[in-house]
Formats: structure tokens, sequence, C-alpha cells
């Protein structure tokens, strides 16, 4: 039996999507921690992971190539998350290019609906330093709400207003999002199953269905450990994978300051002690290496 580094964290965002860490912050945030596996998970993004290989050096922690893609089709909206994959010339790469492009057409729609239909006017630099950043979110944006006193929190941003603003831009469907994973030579795992695409709650049934459909897609795990799992559904998640024979993967999804999660916040102890199913997804990272 191998043994693998006490702490992992596989979900970390960096300022190239909606973290606040550089690459070298991101670095120095897990050698701090004991992180012994980590990887960058940035929305629609491989740059971060482009800017962690070039600051790596041989004595660092155990670096994997991620990517959280955002997803949607007629049956819901998903975030898959890729790992292991190739940067050069892959279809990962051509498809976080043309999911730039549509996140930067929603991030202009709701900006206009903002002065359009709630009266919220920001300076022309705000709107121009929005622009400039590599995969500007609804973050982004609720931070510029709060700063100019148009709600008293993000959330608040977000219910009253972002989250009302119907962008109607095209959608990768998880299926291409697999696919393009699967033809880079990476590992396609779904992210944070029992919370959708973040926001939802979904129950067994559609969880089951929603598992079994894109495993049939080329699925192969599920974020098993996650910051934002309570021990039920931690185990339901960990029965899933055992059941339909998937991967498990653990992460934190920490974003610096943007959210109030640690990095390594995991839901595990010590991953010598996790499912078998994480095992075998840290040797396949291992092997390529």
């Amino acid at each position: 039996m191998n043994t693998y580094p006490k702490y992992i964290d596989l979900h970390m965002h960096t300022a190239v999507s909606d973290g606040t860490d550089s690459a070298a912050g991101i670095i120095g945030v897990v050698k701090e921690t004991g992180i012994g596996i980590f990887s960058v998970t940035d929305h629609d993004a491989v740059k971060g992971c482009l800017q962690i290989r070039e600051l790596l050096k041989e004595d660092d922690p155990f670096f994997v190539n991620g990517v959280e893609l955002s997803c949607r089709d007629e049956k819901g909206k998903y975030h898959i998350l890729g790992y292991n994959y190739r940067t050069d010339n892959s279809p990962i790469v051509e498809l976080v290019n043309y999911t730039h492009n549509l996140r930067m057409e929603k991030v202009n729609i709701r900006l206009n609906a903002l002065k359009d239909t709630y009266g919220m006017t920001f300076p022309q630099e705000e709107i121009d330093q929005i622009l400039s950043l590599n995969n500007p979110g609804k973050p982004h944006i609720g931070n510029l709400i709060v700063r100019y006193g148009y709600a008293k929190d993000r959330e608040e941003a977000f219910v009253n207003y972002l989250n009302k603003i119907k962008t109607r831009t095209p959608a990768i469907p998880p299926q291409k999002a697999i696919e393009a994973i699967l033809e880079s030579g990476g590992i396609p795992v779904l992210a944070h199953a029992v919370f959708g695409d973040g926001s939802q709650l979904l129950d067994d049934a559609e969880l089951e269905r929603r598992i079994g459909e894109l495993k049939e897609y080329g699925l192969r795990g599920l974020e098993c450990y996650y910051s934002g799992f309570s021990p039920k559904q931690q185990n339901m998640m960990l029965s899933f994978a055992d059941r339909f024979d998937l991967l498990s993967s653990c992460g934190s999804d920490y974003h610096g300051t943007n959210k109030m999660i640690l990095p390594g916040d995991t839901n595990l102890d010590d991953v010598n002690e996790a499912s078998s199913h994480l095992h075998d997804l840290l040797d396949i990272f291992m092997q390529k290496t």
C-alpha cells in the first residue's frame, strides 16, 4: 500500500479566476498549510496552472494541473473538474479560450443590466479594471456593488441583483467538457455534486440520475471530500463512488479572501485513511510524472 501526504487539496482558485491569491501566493499558502499534493482549478481557465508550473521548485509540493468548467444542459447546471490534462495545443485549452469569450460577454451583460435596470453607475476606470481581468465573474462585480454602497455585502449583491440578471449566453454542455478533458489526457470529475453548480441542493434521485448520465459521457470521478459537505453528504458521495465505480477527489474550494474557506479544509483528517477511490486517483497522478 502506498503512503500519501497527510493533507491534499485538489480544488483551489487563484486570481486568474475568482480567487485573491497569485500563483506565488498559492504556492506559499500550500507550503505553510503542509499540503503535500495540490491542484489549481480556476474557473474556465488554465493560465493559473501555467503560472504555477513556471514557479515550482524541485522540493515544492506535488502539483496537478486542474480546471473547473461551468456547464449547462437542458437538465441543469454542473461544474466539471479536469485534472492532469495536457496544455500543449490540447482540446481543453481550446475550450477554455471559448468559455473565456462567453464569460466576458456575461460580464458586459451584467454591468449593462445593473445600470439600465437598477440605476447603478460606476467609474469607467473600475469597469475597465474588471474587464482587464483574466476571467472576471459575478464575485468581482459583487465586490464592486458593495464598494459603491449599493449592497451591504456580496451576498446581498448576489441575491438582490446579480442572480436576477439573465445572461442567456450559450453554455458548454457537460458532455463536451468531459470529452475535451479526456481528449487532453485528463480525468473529468464532478465537483460538489450535492450543490450542483454551487448554488443548489440536489436530492439523492437527481444525483443518481446526473452521475449515471455523466458516467456514460466518460466521467471518471466524484468530489467526495469537500469543505461544504456534512458527514451525511460526504458518505452519500462515497457510496455513489462505490456504486458507479468512480474515482474520488478531495478539495476545499479555497478562494483566498473571497470565501471563508481555509486551504486544505476538505473534511479529511488524513488522506491515508481515505477511500481507496481517492488513493486510486492519486496513484494515477503520480504514475504520470
